[in-house]
């Protein structure tokens, strides 16, 4: 961020002076190799036309201003068809140790989201039986998603939506009801669509020591006493597992609510109002074809009962009239078809379609020595979150849910991520912020030279920070804030996991080929232990963001 914001705002005054506009499509990257510079800008091409000149040309014009005018570039020249490459010096670099003490937990912030208010919605899943894997990666991505647009400077709250009505609630109470009545010693049959897992006899048997006449009740209220008995324990459960996990919702929204307070009537009008809906064949339609989905959609069907996007309509509705002007939905990747009509909800509900965001979270293919775990939520043979959290702990299981995009499949080798070796991901990163913190007690231990820092570092304090290997910490670690707003923008908190491997990796080279504490050289020593510190620090941020502990031991 820092050498970003310091070409963007050279390059603005350059483009002042000579009456052009920014253009919009203007990206500042990283160079490929750093041997072509620090960053690439492609500004040139895209003035060229109005400065009537050859790309290449202005590039250069633009190259020989910078280094007139910015103490901080060290070099620019064109390159390409138009490109504009810059290199800053080293004392440039050096100063990103100031910049990350100065910050400390907040190195990386920005203000990128301009304060705007989102509601970001996720996991979700059915009260119906407790959370598995899938569940756990699709948490893991909500929850990193908060950290990072609060960290870039989102206005953000948090929700759950309990499906708490209609037909998965009440195959759940004749569930419980069944088993309840097969503990009592009666011979049932248990359909092939009812939840089996075991569960459901822990609850039947729990609701039966609590009220033994419970399974002479009549079928009807029996199946309400024991659907709303066991869909409280498996949210408790849920909510347990989501604490445990590091999870935060600060809002729990019940669908009962909706159908409750009419709000599905007043969503309903306002499309009819708008002219979006009809009738035929005795249903309640949805005019989505036209809005941009496949087909028209059925909202209360010919016996009256709603239709699932009926209650989600009515809930998104719900969600703008509380005052959020973005949306985001981290939904699982079954549910992708899902996505044009909702959209289509939206442009009807007069909201902007950019002002719905969906993230897909792919299938988690758990391996157990190297074979695939069978899972079915129907029959319960599923690996719960609580047990894969008690099994590799909580940093190992979100960080390999974060290590990836989140709609491409993962395989969650659990023999792998318990490994203490440099071929298990969390472990690779952890221990790079451990030798940080290792190398900074040995200094501080240290009883024949005073190698304690100051607080904050002075700008002559760093000049023994000159080989390619500081640069190199000091480009990756600067580069920080730009990750972080680059994921928020995409929402794509793998990003940052991708990052801290990367900075990692440059952290155990560097212990390897450089000692950092060295009897005959304190200039230096100091110099190396400021960048052990300001890495760590950016190294806990990282970890942070994807709710990962940060340990000073392993």
């Amino acid at each position: 961020m820092r050498a970003t914001e310091t070409l963007r705002r050279a390059l603005e005054g350059i483009f002042a002076e000579e009456n052009f506009a920014w253009p919009a499509k203007t990206v500042i990257k990283p160079s490929k190799d750093v041997k072509f510079g620090d960053l690439s800008v492609n500004a040139a091409i895209l003035l060229a036309r109005e400065a009537k000149v050859p790309p290449r040309e202005l590039a250069q014009r633009f190259a020989a201003k910078l280094l007139e005018r910015c103490p901080d570039v060290e070099k620019a020249e064109a390159a390409g068809p138009g490109f504009c490459n810059v290199t800053f010096s080293s004392a440039f670099w050096r100063n990103v140790v100031s910049d990350i003490e100065a910050a400390g937990p907040n190195y990386g912030a920005s203000n990128t989201g301009q304060g705007r208010r989102a509601l970001l919605e996720y996991v979700s899943a059915n009260p119906t039986g407790p959370l598995h894997i899938g569940h756990g990666r699709g948490a893991a991505v909500g929850d990193s998603l908060a950290r990072l647009l609060r960290k870039t400077g989102y206005e953000v709250n948090t929700e759950y939506y309990i499906n708490d009505a209609g037909r998965q609630m009440r195959l759940l109470g004749l569930s419980v009801r069944l088993a309840g009545q097969e503990l009592a010693g009666r011979h049932v049959v248990r359909p092939e669509e009812y939840y089996c897992g075991s569960y459901i006899a822990d609850i039947a048997r729990e609701i039966l020591a609590a009220e033994p006449g419970l399974a002479d009740l009549p079928e009807a209220e029996g199946v309400e006493r024991c659907g709303a008995w066991a869909g409280k324990k498996i949210l408790d459960g849920i909510k347990a597992d989501l604490r445990q996990f590091r999870v935060e919702h600060e809002q729990w929204f019940s669908e009962s609510s909706l159908l409750d307070s009419g709000a599905v009537d007043t969503a309903f009008a306002d499309l009819t109002g708008a002219g979006h809906t009809f009738a035929r064949e005795n249903a309640f339609w949805f005019a989505t074809e036209r809005l941009g989905d496949d087909k028209d959609r059925v909202l209360r069907k010919s016996d009256g009962c709603l239709t699932y996007f009926a209650t989600d309509i009515a809930y998104h509705h719900d969600k703008y009239e509380r005052g959020y002007t973005r949306l985001i939905d981290v939904w699982g990747a079954d549910h992708h078809g899902y996505i044009p009509r909702m959209r289509a909800a939206v442009a009807a509900m007069r909201r902007p379609a950019e002002s719905l965001d969906v993230v897909l979270i792919q299938l988690v293919t758990l391996l157990r020595d190297g074979k695939p775990v069978g899972m079915s939520t129907r029959a319960g043979t599923f690996v719960t979150l609580a047990e894969v959290m008690e099994e590799v702990g909580v940093d190992a299981a979100r960080f390999m849910f974060l290590s990836r995009k989140s709609d491409s499949p993962i395989n969650f080798d659990l023999e792998l991520v318990k490994q203490r070796s440099m071929d298990n991901p969390v472990y690779y990163v952890q221990y790079a912020h451990a030798r940080i913190c290792a190398v900074l007690r040995r200094a501080a231990n240290r009883t024949d030279q005073c190698l304690t820092l100051p607080e904050k570092v002075t700008r002559d304090m760093l000049d023994g920070l000159d080989t390619s290997e500081d640069m190199g910490l000091l480009r990756k670690a600067a580069a920080f804030g730009d990750v972080l707003s680059a994921a928020a923008c995409n929402l794509a908190p793998h990003y940052v996991s991708v990052y801290l491997t990367e900075l990692a990796g440059l952290l155990h080279s560097y212990y390897v080929k450089h000692q950092v504490i060295l009897a005959d050289d304190m200039t230096r020593t100091l110099a190396r232990l400021a960048l052990m510190r300001a890495v760590g620090q950016v190294m806990r941020n990282g970890l942070d963001i994807l709710g990962v502990s940060a340990p000073e031991t392993m």
